[in-house]
């Protein structure tokens, strides 16, 4: 391991907004926050209240109400969680991701930006249910995730229903989920399975930064925060697809025989081009 990386990681294990493989944070990451916020050092996970999303229905007014939390995965540098950070005060965010030298980037903006609402675990997202609780999380950001291109690895997929149920096991119920890609593959795949569930589907476009979308009353200002890896352009693509839905309904495992079916039907080269000579229309 590179001698930059290793100064990162000893970073990133001082740092109060860096949790790596925590035990025990369900239901209590309103009560990290706070403490956080308080400027407390070496916070006791053992310690943490347990604030679940009901107690904002209290009567008592001395309860304090919870702040959604948001949570990107795949976080990266987490310019997502960062950035949101910046536009809402009145929200928590969490980025998640298993790169510790990635997330020190994002770790060390926080700090030095005094985001008190913002904070990263570092771990594998097919370990994510053991860190929140049953509708903890108010939305999710998945933000250019790896695409998983061969069509063997489709269950590795971020928005596969494999990882969708996982999610509905601490998203609110109507949750709203946020897909952000340049890979034209990861978007149709996506949205095939909004389809084929029959989850709600808010927002679809295959340029979130084409005019016709922005002057549109669909256009999210959230859309406006861009990563690292966005500017890379990685799929060369050289449009940025989008997707806002609601993980509302039930994922029958039955169906994913099908989804398979389907996928390997209009799976194509990972270039825009290529999408193009397939018919633009599939994916508007």
């Amino acid at each position: 391991m590179g001698q930059k990386k290793l100064i990162k990681f000893a970073a990133i294990k001082e740092y109060e907004n860096v949790l790596e493989y925590p035990q025990g944070m369900p239901g209590k990451w309103a009560s990290f926050f706070e403490e956080l916020k308080k400027g407390t050092v070496n916070i006791e996970i053992d310690e943490l209240a347990i604030s679940l999303p009901t107690q904002n229905n209290s009567t008592d007014a001395t309860v304090p109400a919870i702040k959604p939390l948001v949570l990107e995965l795949a976080c990266g540098r987490g310019e997502y969680a960062v950035g949101l950070g910046r536009m809402f005060d009145n929200q928590n965010f969490v980025g998640l991701d298993i790169k510790g030298n990635r997330i020190w980037k994002g770790a060390s903006i926080a700090n030095r930006d005094g985001l008190k609402h913002v904070a990263f675990v570092r771990t594998q997202i097919d370990q994510v249910t053991q860190y929140f609780a049953k509708d903890e999380v108010s939305e999710i950001w998945i933000t250019f995730p790896d695409p998983q291109l061969r069509l063997s690895k489709a269950k590795k997929r971020l928005t596969h229903p494999k990882f969708l149920r996982l999610y509905q096991q601490f998203l609110k119920p109507g949750g709203i989920v946020h897909l952000k890609t340049d890979s034209p593959n990861l978007y149709l795949f996506t949205k095939t399975v909004i389809e084929l569930y029959g989850l709600t589907l808010l927002t679809a476009t295959y340029d979130v930064y084409g005019t016709e979308f922005m002057q549109s009353d669909k256009w999210d200002d959230r859309c406006t925060i861009k990563t690292y890896y966005e500017g890379l352009n990685i799929a060369s693509s050289n449009r940025i697809h989008y997707l806002q839905f609601k993980l509302d309904k039930e994922l029958p495992i039955e169906l994913e025989e099908k989804l398979k079916d389907i996928i390997a039907a209009f799976e194509v080269t990972e270039t825009h081009d290529s999408l193009a000579r397939n018919g633009k229309q599939a994916m508007e």
